[in-house]
C-alpha cells in the first residue's frame, strides 16, 4: 500500500510538472470532464456540450449553435464515426507517458466528442476496452521473447509493458480531478508541516571537500 501511494504521488508530480500552457489546457479539460462525469449522476444522461451550454446560457450567450451541433452528432448515419472516435480515445490514453502527457488530454476530448454522438456509457466503455485491449495485446506479444541483460535492441518486456500501462491509466484517470486537486493542495499548503530538507552536496562540492581533506 505504501508503494502504491508513493507511485501515485510520483505520477501526480509528473502530471502537475508541465509547461504553463499545458497546465492551463489540462485544467480546462479537467473542469469540463469532471462536470460531465458528475452530471451523469445529477442529471443523466448529460451530453458533454451541455456543460459549456449551461455556462453560456447562464451568462446570456446564445447557445442555439451548440444544440445544432449536438443534433448533428446524434444522427444515426454518423454513429459509427463516433464509435471509432471512442476507440481512438482509448488508444490515446494508452499512448500517455510521463514525458508525453498531451495524449491523455486529447483522449478525454475525443471521448467527450464520441459521447456527444453515441452517449456516455458506450463511449467510455469503448475507450476503456480499447486501452485495456491494446495493453493486453502488447503484453501477450512480449511473453514469448527472452530478454538478455546485454541486449542492444528495442524489445517488449512483460513487466515494463504492465508498468507503462498502469502509468498511462493512472495519468489518464487523474485528468478529471486535476483542477480540484490543485485547488485543494493550494488551500492546504499553508497548514501542512513539511519535514526539513536534507542538504545533499553536489558532486563538484563533494570532490572539492575531498581534495581539501587530502591536502590537510
Amino acid at each position: 500500500m505504501r508503494t502504491l501511494r508513493r507511485e501515485l504521488a510520483r505520477i501526480w508530480a509528473c502530471v502537475t510538472d508541465r509547461p504553463r500552457w499545458q497546465l492551463v489546457m489540462a485544467c480546462a479539460v479537467s473542469v469540463w470532464s469532471m462536470a460531465w462525469v458528475i452530471g451523469q449522476a445529477v442529471a443523466p444522461p448529460m451530453a458533454p456540450l451541455e456543460v459549456p451550454g449551461a455556462l453560456l446560457g447562464w451568462a446570456g450567450v446564445p447557445v442555439d449553435w451548440l444544440d445544432a451541433v449536438g443534433q448533428w452528432a446524434r444522427a444515426d448515419t454518423r454513429w459509427w464515426v463516433f464509435a471509432v472516435l471512442a476507440v481512438a480515445a482509448g488508444l490515446l490514453w494508452a499512448a500517455t507517458t510521463e514525458r508525453a502527457q498531451l495524449p491523455a488530454l486529447y483522449g478525454w476530448l475525443a471521448v467527450m466528442a464520441a459521447a456527444e454522438g453515441i452517449g456516455y456509457h458506450p463511449a467510455v466503455y469503448r475507450a476503456i476496452v480499447a486501452m485495456a485491449g491494446f495493453i493486453l495485446v502488447l503484453w501477450l506479444v512480449s511473453l514469448p521473447g527472452k530478454v538478455s541483460v546485454m541486449t542492444n535492441r528495442i524489445t517488449l518486456v512483460p513487466r515494463d509493458v504492465l508498468r507503462a500501462g498502469a502509468t498511462a491509466a493512472a495519468m489518464a484517470a487523474m485528468v478529471p480531478v486535476l483542477a480540484v486537486g490543485l485547488v485543494v493542495i493550494r488551500l492546504l499548503r499553508p497548514y501542512v508541516t513539511r519535514p526539513p530538507k536534507v542538504a545533499v552536496p553536489r558532486a563538484r562540492e563533494a570532490q572539492e571537500q575531498s581534495r581539501t581533506l587530502v591536502r590537510d
